[in-house]
């Protein structure tokens, strides 16, 4: 019998469908017995998936989906002709991932409030963390405080690509201040990599800020360098002052 007559009679492992799975292990069911807080990534993206394929059932999609991109994060770095690519998920599928996600960081965001206390590099940090986290590339933000360490304005975004002094100008940054009345600024930039560990350029162009705060008698409080948490890590971010880099006013 040669290799295609044995292919014929070989047994094809037979892919449950939802329906076959036992009652707690659908996501509805799940969903309905533990709430939104207590299943797991795959389930919520196979509420939002809602079907799968004629070869795999909705949870599977949602399983390959994740191993794919590899966390929620990258997932909402993604394209959405990428999340396409992925069996299973069309263009409205991959439309409604992506609303959900662009969701989930407007609450992040909305969360902080409109001009919210930033007395700590924690409350610094809470005020970019989610918009950064998406990101493929460095940005570098400012954040204005009045006197009462009130956040006066949305942040402002200062450059993007690689961070360096030649895309970092004193005046730029000053200048804004005056405008806006500030009475102090703490810088914010994120590392794409996920590593907050600031590098020499960091500590460099932070020193000659300080310095031109000082000229334009506004206080430069803090650099804070944005990554990702991972294990090992106590902080998903690294400020300069509390690091003890660089001297602050």
């Amino acid at each position: 019998m040669d290799d295609e007559s044995e292919k014929i009679y070989e047994v094809q492992p037979h892919r449950l469908r939802i329906r076959e799975l036992p009652r707690a292990l659908r996501p509805r069911e799940e969903f309905e017995r533990l709430g939104a807080q207590g299943v797991s990534d795959t389930v919520l993206l196979a509420l939002l998936l809602r079907t799968g394929t004629v070869e795999r059932n909705v949870v599977e999609v949602a399983q390959t989906m994740l191993a794919h991109f590899g966390s929620l994060t990258a997932l909402a770095k993604a394209p959405i002709k990428a999340i396409q690519k992925i069996e299973g998920v069309g263009p409205v599928k991959a439309q409604m991932i992506q609303a959900a996600l662009e969701l989930a960081q407007r609450l992040s965001r909305e969360s902080v409030g409109r001009n919210p206390l930033v007395r700590g590099p924690e409350q610094a940090a809470a005020v970019l963390r989610e918009r950064a986290r998406v990101l493929d590339r460095e940005v570098l933000w400012a954040l204005f405080l009045n006197r009462k360490s009130e956040l006066i304005c949305e942040p402002q975004q200062l450059s993007e690509g690689t961070f360096s002094s030649s895309l970092v100008d004193p005046r730029v940054i000053f200048k804004e201040a005056l405008e806006r009345a500030a009475h102090a600024v703490i810088l914010l930039h994120n590392h794409p990599s996920g590593d907050p560990t600031p590098s020499e350029q960091d500590i460099n162009i932070t020193k000659q800020l300080i310095e031109a705060g000082r000229i334009m008698d506004i206080r430069l409080l803090d650099h804070v360098v944005l990554g990702r948490r991972r294990e090992g890590q106590a902080s998903d971010f690294v400020s300069l002052r509390e690091a003890g880099l660089v001297e602050f006013c």
